[in-house]
């Protein structure tokens, strides 16, 4: 697997052709993911090409360096950046300068290579809180002080198999030209302070819990141009009443006489001709560019409105990535899985598919529930943030035979109002995953059983 380094989940479309290319060469294994930090990661790859891979990525602008291992992960933005009538600010270049300086311009930057554990870090830039601010290590709220705009800060978030924890204010606000000093302070207090022993108690906010909000922020400050860091503004930009739109379908953009067109990829998995054919769309009907989002999806910007229904009309829309999916597949998101990945304890991505598949035959709800499957306890999946999540372990069936299962979480939200889900049920056989998922629905989220319904249209 190769992960890139995507910042705001901004791609073009000679990009994404590049990376079909890629994978198209490795047969089955050869494909893509749309991850939950709005990032591609491509499958199949086999070390002897990896040079030749290295050099077309920089050929069209991408890089691989310093995506994964303890190292600053994909910076989250707002996938509408600059075309959403509502958006607070365009995170694009905030997003961009934090890759650029993490990765010295994508020649290496030595000095954030070896961090105690990963680190994520978002910039919001919607009321929606489409990047998810409580789930990363640094996030960049939008708020103004003193007539100048800027941004409150918010540290610690994390998921991990031992601990999953929300981010907390710093209790710090800094400007438009604060953000780069402040997360490069940010992440030298962690690299110099952080501990490097046992690796399910490395991550930052391990480190602000030793230390105590104070302690971790007076470190940060040590390390700020001039020892100074301005104390968190009242006046918040996010509307915290807002109900979070979701960005499938058609919509105007801010600039008259454009729209985007938001489509479904089924747990975020494409083959190579998918991408082709994404391509494709993106320069007949588009720009050439494409978004992702960390709900696994991609959104096809500055579309015409003339040329909207040619778009509707298109095979790939049709028969593959719709704009408007069932309610129950808009929030379903899956990582991995044991396909691919190592440390996954089940198979994730089909699963999750049929699964909802089937209880789609038993319910119809009103509205999307979320649900996010993950297949191990590092949790890449973001489990406890979903309406209802599923996360891999081994279980046993009623003859007490070992068999692939899921440890069951409910009541995750998003938003201003985040709140991690907690444990439903542990360790159920995926084989009785159907009706205990039908049940949930039912009592928890107004599902109607589909016999019902049939009955009361009668």
């Amino acid at each position: 697997m190769m992960r890139l380094k995507l910042p705001n989940g901004v791609t073009t479309s000679e990009q994404t052709r590049y990376l079909a290319s890629v994978i198209r060469k490795y047969g089955k294994d050869g494909c893509a993911d749309v991850t939950t930090r709005q990032n591609w990661q491509i499958r199949g790859v086999v070390l002897p090409d990896v040079p030749e891979i290295l050099r077309g990525l920089a050929e069209v602008g991408l890089t691989s360096l310093q995506s994964g291992m303890d190292n600053v992960r994909n910076p989250v933005g707002n996938p509408l950046a600059g075309i959403d009538p509502d958006e607070i600010v365009d995170t694009r270049p905030y997003t961009n300068l934090l890759s650029q300086f993490i990765t010295a311009n994508s020649r290496g930057n030595p000095a954030f290579t070896n961090l105690p554990r990963k680190w994520n870090v978002c910039v919001v830039g919607s009321h929606d809180l489409y990047e998810h601010p409580h789930i990363n290590d640094l996030a960049y709220m939008p708020a103004m002080k003193d007539g100048r705009f800027g941004f409150n800060l918010l540290v610690g978030g994390f998921f991990s198999p031992k601990r999953c924890a929300e981010a907390v204010p710093l209790d710090a606000w800094v400007s438009a030209d604060g953000v780069l000093p402040a997360c490069k302070a940010i992440l030298e207090a962690y690299r110099d302070l952080g501990t490097r022993g046992n690796r399910q108690k490395t991550r930052m906010m391990w480190l602000i819990d030793e230390l105590g909000i104070e302690g971790f922020r007076s470190e940060v400050v040590k390390r700020m141009p001039d020892q100074e860091l301005e104390r968190e503004s009242s006046e918040d930009l996010i509307q915290k009443r807002w109900e979070r739109r979701d960005c499938f379908g058609v919509h105007p953009q801010k600039q008259e006489g454009l729209s985007y067109v938001g489509l479904h990829i089924p747990v975020g998995r494409v083959r190579a001709d998918d991408m082709d054919e994404l391509a494709r769309l993106a320069d007949i009907y588009g720009s050439g560019e494409l978004r992702l989002t960390v709900e696994q999806n991609v959104i096809i910007p500055n579309i015409e409105d003339s040329k909207i229904e040619a778009l509707l009309g298109e095979r790939l829309l049709k028969d593959r990535f719709s704009p408007e999916p069932p309610l129950l597949m808009k929030g379903l998101v899956a990582c991995t899985g044991n396909e691919f990945c190592g440390q996954a304890i089940i198979e994730t991505k089909a699963r999750a598919m049929k699964v909802t598949e089937e209880v789609q035959r038993f319910v119809s709800v009103s509205k999307p529930v979320r649900m996010h499957w993950t297949g191990c306890p590092n949790t890449c999946g973001q489990v406890q943030v979903a309406d209802v999540g599923f996360m891999g372990c081994m279980a046993r069936d009623e003859n007490g035979k070992v068999c692939e299962g899921a440890d069951v979480y409910v009541g995750g939200r998003v938003g201003s109002q985040s709140h991690l889900g907690e444990l439903y049920r542990k360790s159920v056989p995926c084989k009785d995953l159907v009706p205990l998922v039908v049940d949930i629905l039912v009592k928890q989220f107004g599902a109607v059983p589909r016999e019902r319904e049939e009955v009361e249209e009668d």
